[in-house]
């Protein structure tokens, strides 16, 4: 794998190798390819911006963002996004990062789907965001020329992303659809599940305990 693409260095440290190497080992190529993806444009982005961010922990939040949907972290309660931000700190911490950094990384993983906040907070939060909304829905896709595009997908290829990734998404939160209670993962489970019913905020206060 080049080490730079479309000017972008992905990063080679000890901490990130080893990163690189848990979603190797628990992932898939489509979150293999996704993950990196995410990087390379939520960086670019940044760049584009000129907005000043820590690398590293940007790469470990896009390897480790879709980590909760794999059987090895996902756990039987948990949205995948807490799964996959609370491997990250377990992993962080194993390494005597500091805990700012790791409280950095925990949020951008787990605000990662959130939409409306995510992006208004530090650095690393916000371009995971931006890197995520880029591969998953082009969101701003004009804002990265062609070229720059191409690249990146020809390092870490999309091979049918869209029609693969809601599957995928499924997978890895079907035991638990509980989860999605509030956030767009809901949508998945609407596609996936025939009949599917979405809990309704305004009937959880209707038949709350509260009597009036």
């Amino acid at each position: 794998m080049s080490k730079i693409i479309a000017e972008i260095k992905i990063p080679d440290s000890k901490l990130a190798r080893e990163a690189a190497e848990l979603l190797r080992d628990h992932g898939d190529e489509l979150l293999w390819n996704h993950s990196n993806r995410v990087f390379l444009f939520g960086a670019i982005q940044g760049n584009q911006a000129g907005v000043i961010y820590d690398s590293e922990l940007l790469y470990i939040s896009a390897i480790f963002h879709d980590l909760g949907l794999t059987k090895h972290y996902s756990s039987p309660d948990k949205r995948f996004e807490v799964d996959g931000a609370n491997a990250a700190r377990d992993f962080l911490k194993s390494r005597g990062v500091p805990l700012e950094s790791i409280s950095r990384v925990w949020d951008a993983i787990a605000l990662h789907t959130t939409i409306g906040i995510a992006e208004h907070k530090e650095s690393e939060v916000a371009l995971l965001y931006s890197g995520v909304g880029y591969d998953v829905m082009g969101e701003n896709y004009e804002r990265i020329s062609d070229d720059i595009r191409n690249q990146i997908v020809e390092a870490f290829p999309r091979n049918d992303f869209k029609n693969r990734i809601i599957p995928a998404f499924y997978e890895g939160f079907k035991h638990k659809t509980e989860t999605t209670f509030g956030n767009i993962k809901a949508d998945v489970c609407a596609e996936m599940i025939p009949g599917f019913k979405r809990t309704n905020f305004c009937d959880c206060i209707r038949h709350s305990a509260w009597k009036e």
